[in-house]
């Protein structure tokens, strides 16, 4: 039973607006997660000014980043879980807890090591707002609005990283680099404050107990999976602190146990990361294109600014606020795609969605040179930012639209997994490629800046060719139908 401070599910037929309560919820919710997830790429910028302030090499610098996504592996296929055992009140105080405490750790650090760790406490905080943020919205909203409002989610996921360089690039040409966590850190007490206040629980919970031995598979996989593909970048540039094939391998066989303890669990419902989820066509194809997308936005997101001061010249604040028109074009596009989506479906958005997204690389990869024009990067990344614009939304709601209502949680878990895998790939396949590209040309006697440019091209190439793929799996996406279609996600 729920009680009185508890909001159940919607009717499955319900096409109505929501309520205020259930708004207010919504609201508090996604402006909490946009302040948490911003935070995933405002190092990058920054990694300069902190090598030299606190005495640290690049390859060092790096884990400010790393340790952020190698948190969040590990935590968020936990949270299918933590959403169906908590209250949505008590996750959200303790992720946003979590997230001050980091924050302003960070924001005092007196050294490297500090800072390391409050950034692996604000990845603490940050790997459950997601996944919460979707499991409420599939709970409270009905089929036929969901396109709207995974828009607005749309624009957390997808904006936030995008403006966290641009952010960061103008804190640090006025203030010192402590700041971009000291600005930060109001809004997340205030967001808090807030919530604790307002906030409602959504949904039933059950008392089922945590699988221990999971929850070590899943640190083992995941985490492990993630150290490797960082580790790609350093063992690139020969800062590797052990052969990359070790990680992968003990990843791929905590992944593979954990799959197995996973299937085995489910069949009593006890599952930490319930796997029933890909029975639905639907959720399997959408989950592979938005590990491509998240790839295509996170690489071009770190090889752009390296591209645009490295080769071209520009200073930091230029390259940060040049990555800006893009940030906000997907931010003011998606409420118009959510509405596209309820009213046309999944397939006529992500089709040209996709062909814009692999056409924008294709143009990087042969247009982006020495004497390129800034105003024809600024171009191509806006075409870039309208294509991930066409194609989040449909596949965050035809995707979790698919799955039965009591697993939406592990698919929120599953589908924040993949984000967090998708992103780290993308950004270890782009640097790394563009490592081996440059110091090949180095080798060869090529000067640093011809081998700079010809290493983006190679990177931006690979991307070219990884982003075609995802044209042809829009063409397998089909949308949830307004009246509950989870209900048989074999058909979908």
């Amino acid at each position: 039973m729920t009680d009185q401070t508890t909001l159940s599910p919607r009717p499955a037929d319900a096409v109505g607006t929501l309520s205020a309560r259930d708004r207010s919820v919504i609201t508090l919710l996604l402006v909490s997660a946009f302040v948490v997830i911003l935070n995933e790429t405002v190092m990058g910028v920054a990694l300069p000014v902190l090598m030299a302030d606190l005495n640290i090499e690049a390859h060092v610098g790096q884990w400010l980043t790393t340790a952020f996504l190698l948190t969040m592996a590990v935590i968020i296929p936990i949270t299918g879980f933590l959403i169906q055992r908590f209250t949505t009140r008590t996750l959200f105080g303790t992720a946003m807890t979590l997230f001050s405490l980091g924050t302003l750790a960070a924001a005092l650090a007196p050294s490297f090591e500090v800072l390391l760790l409050g950034r692996v406490i604000q990845a603490s905080g940050t790997a459950v707002m997601m996944p919460l943020l979707m499991t409420t919205v599939m709970t409270l909203v009905p089929p036929a609005n969901r396109g709207r409002m995974m828009g607005n989610i749309s624009i957390v996921i997808s904006v936030a990283p995008a403006v966290g360089p641009t952010i960061s690039g103008v804190i640090l040409n006025y203030l010192d680099w402590r700041f971009i966590f000291w600005l930060v850190l109001p809004i997340a007490l205030a967001s808090l404050v807030l919530g604790l206040s307002r906030m409602k629980n959504v949904g039933e919970h059950t008392e089922s107990r945590i699988d221990v031995l999971s929850v070590i598979l899943s640190v083992v996989g995941f985490g492990g999976v993630v150290y490797a593909l960082s580790s790609l970048g350093e063992g690139a540039s020969g800062t590797a602190l052990m052969p990359v094939w070790v990680p992968f391998v003990v990843g791929g066989l905590g992944l593979a146990l954990f799959i197995g303890r996973q299937l085995q669990l489910q069949r009593t419902d006890r599952a930490l990361l319930d796997l029933r989820t890909f029975r639905s066509r639907t959720f399997s194809v959408t989950v592979l294109l938005m590990a491509v997308m998240m790839m295509a936005l996170f690489g071009t997101l770190i090889l752009i600014p390296i591209y645009l001061q490295s080769v071209l010249g520009l200073a930091p604040v230029q390259a940060g606020l040049l990555l800006l028109p893009g940030g906000l074009l997907m931010g003011l596009a998606a409420p118009f795609v959510g509405r596209a989506y309820d009213r046309v479906g999944a397939r006529p958005l992500l089709v040209p969605g996709t062909i814009i997204v692999a056409v924008a690389l294709w143009a990087l990869a042969f247009g982006a040179t020495e004497s390129t024009p800034a105003w024809v990067v600024l171009a191509v990344h806006v075409a870039l930012s309208a294509g991930l614009a066409l194609t989040f939304t449909p596949l965050f709601t035809s995707g979790l639209g698919a799955v039965v209502p009591k697993l939406y949680s592990h698919g929120s878990a599953i589908v924040g997994t993949v984000q967090q895998l998708a992103g780290a790939a993308g950004t270890t396949l782009f640097v790394s490629v563009m490592t081996v590209g440059t110091t090949a040309l180095l080798a060869d006697g090529a000067s640093p800046l011809h081998a700079t440019a010809g290493g983006v091209h190679t990177a931006f190439l690979y991307g070219a060719i990884i982003s075609s793929l995802g044209i042809v799996g829009a063409f397998f996406v089909r949308s949830a139908p307004a009246t509950e279609g989870a209900s048989a996600p074999a058909h979908h």
